[in-house]
Parts: C-alpha cells; sequence; structure tokens
C-alpha cells in the first residue's frame, strides 16, 4: 500500500473516461489500498482512480467523522438522485489551491460492484453522496468545475493557474 501522486490539472486523462471493471481481482483490491491511502494523505472524502492516472472505474468514498469507513465502488452508477440539491465546497488534488460551492442532489441511490464482486445498491447522503457524485463525475472525464458557469469556472482556472 502506498500514496501515489495525483494528476495535475490539466492531463488528459482527467477529460477522459474509464474504463469498466469486469471482476474484482487482487491488483484491484491493491489499487483500492493504494486510493485509501492517497485520500487519507490529503486528507479527502473520496478519490476516483483517473485522478492517480488508473483509467478504470474504481472509486473511494468516506465520508465518516471518525475515519476508516470506506467504501470501495468499481463501475459505480447512479440509479436515483434526489429533487432536494444540497451546495458543498468542492476541491481537487489535482488542482490544489482552489475551491468552489457546487450543487448536486442531496441523496443517491448507486449500484456498483462491490469488494466480493457482487453487484451491491446504497443509499449515500450528505457528504457522502456529494463525493459519491464528485468520483463518478471523474470516472466520466469531468471535473467539478465543469459543473460552474462559465465566468465561475475561468476564474477559478486563472487563480489555480496563478498559484501554480
Amino acid at each position: 500500500m502506498s500514496v501515489r501522486t495525483c494528476l495535475p490539472w490539466p492531463d488528459k486523462r482527467l477529460r477522459t473516461k474509464a474504463e469498466d471493471v469486469s471482476e474484482i481481482t487482487d491488483e484491484i483490491r491493491a489499487i483500492w489500498d493504494d486510493m485509501i491511502d492517497t485520500m487519507e494523505a490529503m486528507p479527502g472524502v473520496g478519490l476516483a482512480a483517473p485522478q492517480i492516472g488508473v483509467m478504470l472505474r474504481l472509486a473511494v468514498v468516506d465520508g465518516s467523522a471518525e475515519r476508516g469507513r470506506v467504501i470501495k465502488l468499481a463501475n459505480p452508477e447512479i440509479l436515483h438522485s434526489s429533487i432536494e440539491l444540497r451546495e458543498h465546497d468542492e476541491a481537487s488534488p489535482n488542482l490544489p489551491g482552489v475551491s468552489a460551492k457546487v450543487k448536486r442532489p442531496r441523496a443517491v441511490t448507486v449500484k456498483f460492484l462491490n469488494e466480493q464482486g457482487i453487484i451491491d445498491r446504497r443509499d449515500f447522503v450528505g457528504i457522502e453522496a456529494t463525493s459519491v457524485q464528485h468520483q463518478i463525475d471523474h470516472l466520466n472525464g469531468r471535473m467539478y468545475f465543469d459543473r460552474l458557469s462559465k465566468v465561475k469556472r475561468d476564474m477559478l482556472l486563472r487563480k489555480a493557474k496563478k498559484q501554480g
């Protein structure tokens, strides 16, 4: 297990849709372990494999206050989103030093392949719902700032460039 380096924006892999995972193998479990170490080192509440240059549909999420309650997801897919939205400050280790308020559904139901290779279904609410949606965006080649207006997105990217 190790902490991996996050790709710096604008690495083209951050704009590439990740590949489906066909089965859960020891190699996949090892990638998940590295992703957890990387997420904890930030610290963050989630991480998608493309953020560390692994182009597979893998994500980890841990929105618990005490930590250590990580959910490992392969091929996550949102089945249902709440109508009610929640605004949360989002950021990414791929574009450090900046963040933005993003509105997303407050709750989502997600289907995914779990650690045992079984199709699972889970409801996420609050910070975990925000994080799982953020990770699925990464798996689809999107960044959180793609959800901002053009003006806000341009301002954020200019600010990030100045800091870099």
